[in-house]
């Protein structure tokens, strides 16, 4: 079952940058992709076209069969009306971690679920205990996001996405904000909910780590796929002279 489709994939900006060329990607429920490339690549586009951050010049969207996105007569996208439904499905988990500062640990983990998805405080809150003790930030509900690390600050991010209990949640590279101490927290993290089958999409420049947790790479340059496969053949032994030429320096 896909819990995410997208089709046909085209989006520009100025109206002549063309930044996604056709780009098809469907990701199965327990599935986690990896998308890696070098900068200007299309990665991050992707993912904002895929939750809803970006419009489509053209293509398609759909959530576990759900449409919320189509080509009308003119080939050009056109989203439904019900789109906080499709929000509902996936979780985003930016790099910068964009907690709100003035709100404590607790109240943006409960925010969304209380004023969003209908849930009791009472209930809201010990969903976010329970996430909070899976992250080792138990003792951090009362503190601002300013009175934490930037590895904390990550791991409540991922909490609170967790928080509105997605079907898919997605990465736009977790650790470029943190140092390399820092970023081998949000790693553990991410490998125990890949353990625990959440479906995932990863935008990520860890490559050691796409090679060890990712079900599937995707390689993309131009605003293309190169090439995409299991990750030991793409990472380890890629066909495509591109992808060696971006890999060579992580292989050496």
């Amino acid at each position: 079952m896909n819990v995410m489709e997208l089709e046909n994939v085209r989006k520009s900006f100025n109206g002549n940058l063309e930044v996604l060329k056709n780009i098809s990607i469907n990701v199965k429920k327990g599935e986690v992709v990896a998308i890696i490339g070098p900068s200007g690549s299309g990665k991050s586009t992707l993912l904002r076209c895929a939750t809803l951050l970006s419009e489509m010049d053209s293509g398609e969207l759909s959530y576990l069969g759900e449409r919320a996105a189509w080509n009308d007569e003119n080939g050009n996208s056109v989203y439904t009306k019900n789109l906080k439904k499709i929000r509902s499905y996936f979780g985003l988990v930016f790099q910068n971690f964009n907690l709100f500062p003035h709100y404590t640990v607790m109240k943006n983990l409960t925010d969304a679920p209380i004023s969003v998805a209908g849930r009791s405080k009472n209930e809201a809150e010990a969903k976010a205990r329970t996430l909070l003790q899976k992250m080792g930030l138990s003792d951090k509900e009362n503190a601002y996001p300013c009175q934490l690390s930037g590895g904390q600050q990550q791991r409540v991010a991922i909490a609170r996405a967790l928080a509105m209990e997605p079907e898919i949640l997605f990465f736009d590279e977790p650790t470029s904000a943190l140092d390399p101490e820092l970023t081998g927290e949000i790693l553990k993290v991410i490998r125990q909910l890949a353990q625990e089958k959440m479906t995932m999409v990863i935008v990520t420049h860890e490559m050691t780590f796409a090679r060890d947790v990712a079900d599937r790479v995707i390689f993309m340059d131009g605003g293309v796929i190169v090439e995409q496969g299991d990750p030991q053949s793409v990472i380890s032994n890629p066909k495509e002279e591109r992808t060696r030429q971006f890999l060579a320096r992580f292989t050496q």
